[in-house]
This record gives C-alpha cells, structure tokens and sequence, in this order.
C-alpha cells in the first residue's frame, strides 16, 4: 500500500516507520529534512505545497501537528486546525481511500484535569469511551476536537474513509516503557526517584502508556480496515483497566487491535 506519512520524524512518526517501513511503501512529509530519509519538506498549513505528494496515494497517516497543551491559539490553529483541514482537502482531492488521524487523550482531559491525582489509584471508577462527550483541556485539545470534526465532515461528504486515533501517551524509544515520564523527571532535575512526583507518574503512565510497537500495530489495522467510514479509537496498549480511564473494547471489537504491551509488566525502569 502506498501510505504518505505527514510529520514523519516526529516521535509518533518514527513508530509507524520503525515497525511498519518494510509492510508499505511510506511517502515522508515533514517541515524538515532527514539527512537519512527522503522527504517531501514542506509545512501542512501551506495547502499548495503539501497537495502534490497526495497523488497516487492509498492512505494518509495524518500525525503533523503542534505536539504539546502547552500551545498558544496561534500556535495550533496554523499547525493543528488549518494543517488538519488542508490534510483533509489534500487526500479528498486526489481520491485518497482512507486517513488516519493522530487526535489525542487531550481532546477528552478535562475527565483527568477534573479527577486527577485520584484518577490514578487502582480503585478510581471512571471509563471514557468513544460515544462520551469531548472535553479539551487546553487549545491544544480543542485543535484535536476540531480535526475530528473535520474528519467525521469529509468521511460524510467527501467519501474518504477517516480512523481518529486518541493518542494518550506514546514516547521516543529510550523512553518507550511506563517509567518513561517519570525517568525523564529525574534526568531533568524536577524531582527524585523516591518523590510522590515520581510515583505519580508511573502511576499515570501505567494507565496511558501506548507502546511505540502497539501503536504502529493500530496503525496497521486501520490500513487493513474494510468496516469504518469514520469513528474514533483510544490509541493505548492493554493497560490495567483498574487504571486506564479510557476505553480500549471498541478498538479491539471494530479493529482487531490487539496490543501486546502492558504497563503492569514492568515494576522498574529499564537498567
């Protein structure tokens, strides 16, 4: 399958090519160069500089974005909402079958925001599925709402087949496990191993973490889909459910998503 890629050096980007460069034949988009990859360089708010490398394309993975809730309006209307829209015209307009869109947790985290840090214990009873309403938590959340409502637009008006995937927590591969966050935290100075910062974050992570290999493995049963026209599906590995609030049945019912990662298998940091 011929698949362009967009924000394909980004940390998401890297565990569709990591897993899955050998399964497809991968068109990389970015607003920067690889010294080791080609790559159409151009930025997804310019309509008429992305449109050409959606020629002859069979999907769109869609991951270029402004990647942090700690963006400004300005910061993710040009990257996140005008980007996610050309992207969107872009695959409509050269007949692509099927986009795949990095939307996130954070277009639903008010439910942590409002629950946390007790979202976080084993015993906290709250499951946010598929159907439940969106709630951003930040513009950055608000900008993956608003791609979801493009892409549920141009799959009912522009017969594109469009997989909006709520990423919650995917990292680069050193930290690729469920100490991740927590570890970084210690190699930054802002707390240490033995803190209740440190704890929460594991505890967090446990919950959220979407292993590199399990997302790319999503990404390959949406390319393998027949079924969606348009729904959404919580990108997470097979986490606890006594400590993932969000919902993973929907994925493995309509996708055959079938994650081997788990957060509860690790009881340390990687040595």
């Amino acid at each position: 399958m011929d698949v362009l890629l967009t924000g394909a050096h980004g940390t998401v980007g890297t565990a569709v090519t990591d897993s899955l460069g050998d399964d497809h034949e991968f068109t990389l988009l970015d607003r920067e160069d690889h010294p080791d990859r080609e790559t159409v360089v151009a930025d997804v708010s310019d309509y008429d500089t992305i449109r050409p490398a959606f020629d002859g394309q069979d999907a769109v993975v869609h991951l270029a974005a402004y990647p942090s809730t700690d963006g400004t309006w300005p910061d993710v209307l040009e990257n996140n909402v005008v980007g996610t829209q050309n992207a969107l015209e872009a695959a409509a307009d050269a007949g692509v079958d099927r986009f795949v869109f990095a939307s996130s947790i954070h277009a639903v985290g008010m439910y942590e925001v409002d629950n946390a840090p007790e979202i976080y214990s084993r015993d906290f009873e709250l499951s946010v599925d598929h159907a439940d309403p969106v709630r951003p938590d930040s513009p950055y959340g608000a900008s993956k709402a608003a791609g979801e409502d493009f892409a549920r637009f141009y799959a009912e008006n522009r017969d594109l087949r469009v997989y909006a995937l709520r990423i919650c927590s995917i990292r680069d591969p050193e930290y690729d496990h469920p100490y991740g966050d927590a570890e970084r935290g210690v190699e930054d100075g802002r707390w240490e191993r033995d803190s209740a910062e440190y704890d929460r974050m594991v505890a967090r992570l446990k919950g959220t973490w979407q292993s590199r290999r399990d997302f790319a493995h999503m990404v390959e049963c949406c390319l393998a889909d027949e079924r969606v026209e348009f729904d959404v599906f919580y990108g997470v590995s097979d986490n606890d459910p006594d400590r993932r609030w969000v919902d993973l049945d929907h994925a493995r019912e309509v996708l055959g998503y079938d994650p081997v990662d788990r957060g509860d298998d690790w009881d340390a940091p990687p040595e």
